[in-house]
């Protein structure tokens, strides 16, 4: 990445030049303050565009024995595409709308989550899918193995792929569905099992097998069988008896990927069912844009950065499979935002996964935006577009400064975002700030995927904590 050296004197008096000079230093792609605060971020426009060939990262994460290589969907890297197929920016910003909306409906109910009530209806209407498509990883299930990916989702409890022979109907899918008639090691759950009762509403039964039932937020639906099966996260990790969702009648938009990996805080998910070998512990990151890769690592490892800074994890009224963050204030260019606490406590909010863009209380996005537009003045304005307000041409641009966004979480975490995490690119002359307002402050915030971007980003769920770590893919 090019980068520019500046120097920026806030309230100095011109007699006091040298001495500013002599305290003022440069760190390539950052201007800094005289106290020291990175003020802004410099960058040339040609290196953050999406590349159309696949550049994977060399991850630090490469070595770690526990570790799947994440992949976005949509990328070059992806072997779910089909043809030259772009990504379509409005589609994915409805679906992450559709997402949106439907998380912050739980709270005037039972707190189900992403899912819905079992008693789905078969088969489901056509609509959005639930946005959770953004990034995937690829497993090996049952004896001998079949490799699948399936997209990761923090929101989601259940993991669950397509089966063979797929009585009720099933959505096409990159790779061969899997065939549990071909695996020696799978196994249908009892009804009358403990396993079976903690899928609570989602279960029914068939005779004496376990059945499970899902409905997400816009109608798509997966059910089948409940099981267990051999579970191979690369060749050194192997997981028995994994149970997992086998699903014979599967209906919606999740694209090709074979089903869904639930990461979240609930006793179904894998975050759980592994917590004798990795200790309800798991990080990820986010590559930089689509062309490139990350990674999901389950379990503390010696490639964990010493540079993490955790918060607590909170309790959200949604559910307790949602990861609740307190956030506590937004500085934009080092300057913190005068925006009360309790606009941020109202909602409360959540890190989620499979969001894309960060939902902010309205009281705390337009303070930030406005303080962004007057530290952007100089740089020309493109039309809104979908979810966002605020937009640039950098067509005719080489380097662009922008002025840094820092997000302070609980226990004195201050995150500053990457660039990749403060725009998102539709084209060159079109590229918006990557953030949206909710409709009130008492809807419940979210920290999408985009602001998670580059950061090794931990989740001890055992300890109550959540970690961030600057250049997690490097």
């Amino acid at each position: 990445m090019e980068s520019s050296y500046f120097c920026v004197f806030k309230g100095a008096r011109l007699f006091l030049s040298l001495q500013i000079l002599m305290i003022c230093f440069m760190h390539k792609g950052h201007t800094y303050g005289v106290e020291g605060k990175i003020a802004s971020l410099t960058a040339s426009i040609s290196s953050l565009m999406p590349s159309p060939s696949c550049s994977p990262s060399t991850s630090k994460a490469s070595s770690r024995k526990s570790t799947l290589e994440v992949i976005h969907k949509y990328g070059p890297c992806s072997h779910l595409v089909q043809g030259p197929n772009p990504l379509n920016h409005t589609k994915l910003l409805l679906q992450d709308e559709s997402r949106v909306k439907w998380i912050q409906s739980q709270s005037s109910n039972s707190g189900d989550g992403l899912e819905g009530s079992a008693a789905a209806r078969l088969p489901a209407r056509s609509g959005v899918t639930i946005g959770t498509g953004n990034y995937v990883v690829t497993i090996g299930l049952g004896t001998p193995k079949t490799d699948l990916t399936l997209e990761f989702d923090t929101g989601s409890r259940l993991t669950w792929t397509q089966c063979e022979p797929c009585t009720g109907s099933c959505y096409n899918q990159a790779e061969p569905l899997f065939n549990p008639s071909q695996s020696s090691s799978y196994a249908n759950i009892s009804c009358t099992s403990t396993s079976c009762s903690q899928l609570g509403h989602y279960s029914g039964c068939s005779g004496t097998t376990c059945l499970y039932s899902i409905r997400y937020g816009d109608q798509s639906t997966t059910a089948g069988f409940f099981a267990t099966e051999k579970l191979t996260l690369t060749p050194t990790e192997v997981i028995n008896n994994f149970e997992f969702g086998c699903g014979q009648d599967n209906q919606g938009l999740f694209g090709r990927a074979a089903g869904l990996m639930g990461l979240s805080d609930d006793k179904i998910s894998i975050v759980h069912q592994t917590a004798a070998k990795y200790g309800k512990y798991f990080s990820y990151c986010l590559p930089s844009s689509s062309s490139s890769t990350g990674y999901l690592t389950f379990g503390k490892d010696s490639g964990t950065s010493s540079s993490v800074s955790f918060t607590p994890l909170s309790k959200v009224p949604q559910g307790a499979q949602f990861y609740g963050i307190s956030i506590e204030g937004i500085s934009v260019g080092g300057t913190p935002l005068s925006i009360p606490s309790t606009v941020f406590s109202s909602g409360g909010a959540i890190i989620d996964s499979g969001t894309v863009i960060t939902r902010l209380p309205p009281t705390a996005y337009s303070a930030m935006r406005d303080a962004f537009r007057t530290a952007m003045a100089k740089y020309t304005t493109a039309p809104a577009f979908s979810l966002f307000d605020t937009c640039y041409d950098f067509s005719k641009e080489s380097i662009v400064e922008v002025p840094l966004i820092t997000f302070s979480f609980a226990g004195g975490v201050k995150v500053h975002l990457d660039f990749s995490g403060m725009f998102y690119f539709i084209k060159a002359s079109q590229i918006c700030l990557a953030f949206a307002a909710n409709s009130a402050d008492s809807n419940l915030g979210i920290y999408g995927n985009t602001q998670q971007k580059t950061f090794d980003v931990v989740y001890d769920v055992a300890g109550g904590k959540l970690g961030f770590g600057s250049n997690g893919c490097s």
